[in-house]
């Protein structure tokens, strides 16, 4: 048997496990998904201060007036001099 072929089952093997334990635990998996989706990033924080200037014609005071224009946690940004500043920013 060549060294290729058993780095390739090797391969296989730790394929299938992992995709076996992903099938065994779906609830933990959604877990982590929901917490990754409801993470917001500094792009959307900007863009949501864009919607708002566009909708009110005047900057947003904080991230609190930018609640209805983004879903997620924006709770870890603030505005500085007009753009978001935060995480990633």
């Amino acid at each position: 048997m060549h060294l290729t072929h058993v780095a390739m089952a090797a391969a296989v093997t730790v394929s299938i496990a992992g995709v076996s334990y992903a099938a065994l635990s779906p609830d933990e998996l959604e877990a982590t998904a929901r917490v990754v989706a409801d993470q917001a990033s500094c792009r959307t924080v900007d863009a949501a201060i864009v919607a708002f200037v566009g909708a009110n014609g005047a900057p947003p005071a904080s991230v609190a007036d930018l609640a209805g224009y983004v879903k997620g946690d924006i709770t870890a940004y603030s505005i500085v001099d007009g753009v978001a500043a935060g995480p990633g920013c």
